[in-house]
């Protein structure tokens, strides 16, 4: 399989954001397109694992017989859905 040609995407960021992204430039001596690349893919991978933790409660909810764990996990899919 041969090397991928990288894809340029053009953003604009909110100050606050791009202030952070310096900052962080600054203390791991990296380039502001490595930063942001860092940054997409670590957020890409937690949005996986969210949604993997997501598809295990709810499978765990079908499985679950005990009315107190049926809520424990009805209450753990609301936090992840609809946040605290």
């Amino acid at each position: 399989m041969g090397v991928k040609k990288p894809i340029r995407r053009s953003v604009s960021l909110p100050p606050r954001v791009a202030r952070r992204v310096k900052a962080l430039m600054r203390s791991k001596k990296a380039s502001e397109n490595h930063v942001l690349v860092e940054l997409i893919e670590s957020g890409l991978e937690a949005k996986e694992k969210e949604r993997a933790r997501f598809f295990e409660l709810a499978d765990r909810l079908t499985r679950a017989k005990d009315s107190a764990e049926q809520a424990q996990l009805k209450e753990e899919l609301g936090r992840l859905t609809f946040g605290e």
